[in-house]
């Protein structure tokens, strides 16, 4: 258990009787109160607010097959709305703070990858289908038997791998570890800083906010994470203002020139279920979903069994509280991405921030999706956060997430290598779902080598069957004779 969750339950101490909303949420029964819940709720919507800036940015930067682009303004109204009706969904609905929004990685494949193919959309109808296909797998029971069939020690190391990778994550939005531009010319990919060493002032922003965090953690402060990004803020807005820095990246720490700003919802609905499957063909078309669907799938799987776990929530069998609704409202969020032409949405693994601050339910969330719901209008007021205040918290948590790396039998090899995989290849990979990936199939492998074959559940025999295709699939295209 993590200092965050010991924090979370005092010894000895019974939970006092709450009212209605208490009880709704089991604020009290989880060890948490109505503070810790909205503390987390801030942390998790400042570190996640980047999306209603990159989301648009990454979608609106491309064009579909007949040459057309996204309004800018209204891709910062879709993503914010739909990421506001999702996120207090899954608080209601699935009690967890896991708070959801356009998933990064995914929307690359729908801008990229589907967008160029035919028409915006027809994009975000394959967008609709693949989460319909996802809320199927869970109404049959067959996406929450796969979370079961998964060995308690593997999803140990599922949630330290994500924690890694948040850091990771940190350390590159934050321009502390950037990637060598002439990569192919050196054996080293990245480097520090962004010349091979720490220049500027946004840097310095970030490790002072570093080191401010693990300090106020060390000393158990209350509010933490959240105290660092307000402060981290203000120095950074300090600092631009006097020195009128270019180099912060996506969002610029100064005071706005408006606070209100009119949303436009000119992009929702706009989409078409089948008409993907006519301008690109029927294979293509089922490949590209078929690929959504993989990484929605395991990238939202890897990220609520790591949150829950680092939340304290998993019961003795590893397994997380009503995890079919869970699921079923991960699966609806990829749909309502669709229709709101926001792409797929999913479960966000910088909820750990919010974890951080000591949230365990779904009270945090109102919180969180009631500022996505606030930055309809006040964009300008709540995107002031620039990534070097707001990345530390993801050090900070993804220290509190390795600390789960102590329940892993590392004398077992059977075990201990698809656990050393899964935690490597996320940060390697920059993917959630290659990690998960590459630990299912060393594990399958590694059992059948040693005669223990029966031993693996034939679910995750399909599940690695379906990696084995994921992993290969450009060759699978050119037998197939998609390329």
């Amino acid at each position: 258990m993590s200092e965050t969750q010991k924090a979370a339950r005092p010894q000895g101490a019974a939970p006092p009787a709450g009212n209605g909303v208490d009880r709704f949420f089991r604020i009290s029964e989880r060890g948490s109160t109505f503070g810790r819940e909205i503390r987390g709720g801030f942390a998790t919507f400042f570190t996640m607010a980047y999306i209603l800036v990159l989301n648009p940015i990454i979608l609106g930067s491309a064009k579909d097959k007949f040459g057309h682009t996204l309004d800018t303004g209204q891709l910062v109204t879709a993503t914010a709305l739909v990421a506001c009706v999702m996120t207090v969904i899954m608080g209601v609905g699935g009690n967890l703070p896991l708070a959801i929004a356009a998933g990064l990685g995914l929307n690359a494949v729908v801008a990229f990858q589907l967008a160029p193919l035919m028409s915006w959309s027809d994009a975000m109808g394959l967008v609709v289908l693949e989460g319909l296909l996802i809320c199927v797998l869970v109404l049959t029971g067959l996406r929450e038997a796969i979370m079961n069939a998964i060995p308690q020690q593997l999803k140990q190391a599922i949630g330290v791998g994500i924690g890694l990778f948040i850091a990771f994550i940190g350390f590159v939005d934050a321009g502390f570890v950037s990637r060598i531009p002439d990569a192919a010319d050196t054996t080293v990919p990245v480097q520090l800083g962004a010349v091979g060493r720490l220049t500027g002032w946004p840097v310095l922003v970030f490790c002072v906010g570093v080191l401010l965090t693990i300090a106020l953690v060390a000393r158990k402060v209350k509010g933490a994470i959240l105290i660092s990004i307000v402060t981290m803020t203000v120095v950074a807005i300090v600092i631009n203002s006097a020195a009128d820095i270019k180099s912060w990246g996506l969002t610029t720490p100064k005071i706005p020139d408006k606070v209100v700003g009119t949303p436009d919802f000119g992009l929702i609905g706009h989409f078409s279920l089948f008409g993907g499957f006519g301008k690109a063909g029927v294979l293509t078309a089922v490949l590209l979903v078929f690929t959504l669907i993989l990484s929605d799938f395991f990238d939202a799987m890897g990220t609520i069994v790591g949150i829950s776990a680092e939340a304290g929530l998993l019961d003795e069998q590893g397994q997380v509280p009503g995890i079919g609704r869970v699921l079923f409202i991960d699966g609806a969020a990829a749909v309502a991405g669709g229709l709101g032409s926001a792409s797929s949405n999913t479960a966000y693994i910088e909820s750990a921030a919010g974890v951080g601050e000591g949230a365990r339910t779904g009270f945090a969330n109102l919180i969180t999706g009631g500022l996505f719901g606030l930055a309809l209008f006040l964009t300008p007021l709540l995107t002031i956060v620039p990534l070097q205040a707001a990345a530390p918290a993801l050090i900070a948590v993804g220290f509190l997430m390795m600390t789960h790396v102590r329940h892993i039998d590392w004398d077992r090899y059977e075990i201990a290598i698809p656990a050393f995989l899964t935690i490597a290849a996320m940060p390697f990979t920059y993917s959630i779902t290659d990690g998960i990936g590459a630990g299912f199939l060393a594990y399958v492998v590694i059992k059948a080598v040693l005669g223990k074959a029966k031993e693996v559940n034939w679910l995750l025999w399909a599940v690695s069957a379906l990696f084995l295709v994921y992993f290969a699939i450009d060759p699978v295209e050119q037998v197939l004779g998609v390329k």
